[in-house]
């Protein structure tokens, strides 16, 4: 069975892989800041989909009721005037 060479880590090897994990978490921390925001972009506009999709909601169940009022109301009229 064949043995790898171990290699020494001098001091600037060291160093420079300091470096370069450094240099990697930095652009990891970047891309969540992007994510982060972008997820807050979402959030808001999702947000502001629902107050509208419940505006309407609300617009259309008043308007609802509001005719069903106005027929039964009619019909009760309609009702007493022939009485």
């Amino acid at each position: 069975m064949a043995v790898m060479a171990r290699e020494a880590w001098t001091d600037e090897r060291l160093g420079d892989l300091k470096v370069q994990v450094e240099k990697g978490f930095g652009e990891v921390k970047g891309e969540l800041r992007e994510v982060r925001e972008e997820v807050r972009e979402l959030r808001a506009e999702t947000n502001a989909r629902f107050d509208s999709m419940q505006r309407t909601m609300v617009i259309g169940f008043v308007s609802l009721f509001a005719s069903i009022f106005a027929s039964v109301a009619g019909a009760v009229l309609g009702v007493l005037a022939l009485a």
